[in-house]
């Protein structure tokens, strides 16, 4: 831990699937102590979960390890150390693919810590046998009855582990699904030896690494008025410059695209937040309320005043589960009376597939015809009469054969239904699994974490 006044923690990957081009020009375009990337959503664990169980050597983020190969001499020449939770449902393996990389780079002295723990599928029947009931933070029901249908179990785990991995030296920390704040959080605490006491830090760290989970996003990407962002193309991705007191600043390297303003900030501050007064982490509960922000220069906003509160005895478990199949197609329908020849290929269809004995319930089926403001239905009236518009259709059911069959009948469309049916592509469509979501609470004292550090 080194003796500093500020560092500066940038975060390049708000998910899996953004611009490689972040974390690149994080490291190269100006100074860094710490690069964060981001990678995991709920439907992520589910991609990464089916990957492992086909191969056991992959269900991590392999964008990361690729990214790894660009920036890791550059990084150990500036002694910039790497915070990321790119491990998924197997942070052991990533961290094997990892040194491989690091060897053909012909690295060495190179430490990875991993963070387990946080995967708790296979416990899950003891777990409830224990008393955890699951129940869905939804609906209220409990787990059990869905129990053969689960297909992840993941605790929202907080800083504290990682914070243990950088004192055991770690160059590289590699998670599973630790929250998006806190491997922003956790290098702070690491560097200024924060207490997981200290209530009022460990909210402005929350609030420092919520600001930047999203990426560009609150750098003027995705932002209302997106045309006064300059240069797009090259936007600067957002860098926490921290203080020991828990003020920071939000800005991006010099002569990068983008702005950073109070306006572009708060942006992200709303964004997935809920009650503003009560954001809920692992490592604390942030008082949103009391956020205090200053345009200290241009792409500079000063953070400062937050105040926070001890966190609940609960950890937040992202569930997913298996709930059937669906198959989903679109055509694209052109010419005068669009909209009205789209709902009749979509009567068709059904219809068609009726007289071979396959029926199913209005509520199993989806038509949407994109180009009627389908977005923002009930708020905004469609156009009187476009001139073309997107017919994407599909259902939902426990009997693949049927949605299969459905599928078959979308493309005939074209030579058998109104005119100005064109536009298929991608092939015949057929069922995937529909996996959904369910959020739960696990208490504290059920979860371990485990931290190892190896060096390459």
């Amino acid at each position: 831990m080194a003796n500093r006044d500020k560092i500066l923690i940038a975060n390049g990957q708000g998910f899996w699937g953004d611009s490689i081009l972040g974390p690149i020009r994080l490291v190269n375009e100006g100074p860094l102590d710490y690069l964060t990337l981001d990678y995991l959503a709920e439907v992520t664990m589910s991609i990464m979960q089916k990957l492992k169980s086909r191969d056991p050597s992959k269900g991590y983020a392999t964008d990361f390890v690729e990214m790894c190969r660009r920036v890791l001499p550059k990084c150990k020449e500036n002694g910039i150390k790497i915070v990321a939770n790119a491990g998924g449902v197997n942070p052991v393996a990533c961290r094997k693919a990892l040194a491989e990389v690091i060897r053909e780079l012909g690295l060495t002295g190179l430490k990875i810590g991993i963070v387990e723990g946080d995967d708790i599928l296979d416990d899950l029947n003891s777990l409830i046998a224990s008393g955890e009931e699951f129940k869905n933070m939804d609906n209220g029901e409990p787990l059990e009855p869905y129990l053969d249908s689960v297909k992840t179990a993941n605790v929202y785990i907080g800083a504290e582990p990682i914070v243990e991995a950088l004192k055991l030296g770690a160059d590289i920390v590699i998670t599973g699904r630790a929250t998006d704040p806190s491997v922003v959080l956790a290098p702070i605490m690491y560097e200024f030896d924060w207490s997981m006491d200290d209530m009022d830090r460990l909210a402005a760290g929350t609030i420092a690494g919520h600001i930047v989970e999203c990426g560009a996003q609150c750098t003027g990407g995705n932002y209302v008025h997106w045309r006064e962002i300059p240069n797009m193309a090259r936007i600067g991705y957002p860098i926490i410059e921290a203080y020991p007191d828990g003020s920071f600043v939000v800005t991006k390297h010099e002569n990068t695209g983008g702005k950073v303003t109070i306006e572009t900030v708060t942006s992200q501050l709303v964004y997935e937040m809920s009650n503003p007064a009560s954001y809920i982490t692992p490592d604390c509960i942030a008082d949103f309320t009391s956020i205090q922000l200053k345009q200290e220069a241009e792409n500079r906003v000063h953070v400062s005043g937050i105040k926070g509160k001890p966190a609940t005895d609960t950890y937040k478990v992202s569930l997913s589960f298996h709930e059937g199949y669906k198959v989903i197609s679109q055509l694209t329908v052109a010419g005068p009376d669009a909209v009205d020849k789209a709902k009749l290929c979509a009567e068709i269809v059904f219809d068609r597939v009726a007289l071979d004995g396959v029926e199913f319930d209005e509520s199993e089926k989806f038509i949407e015809i994109v180009g009627t403001n389908v977005c923002h239905a009930g708020i905004v009236e469609p156009p009187a009469d476009p001139a073309e518009v997107i017919l994407r259709i599909g259902a939902r059911s426990t009997d693949k054969a049927k949605l299969d069959r459905l599928g078959m009948e979308v493309v005939p469309l074209v030579t058998s239904g109104p005119p100005g049916v064109t536009g298929f592509a991608g092939g015949r469509p057929k069922a995937t699994e529909i996996i959904s979501y369910w959020p739960a609470l696990i208490g504290k004292d059920k979860v371990q974490t485990s931290v190892s550090v190896e060096e390459v």
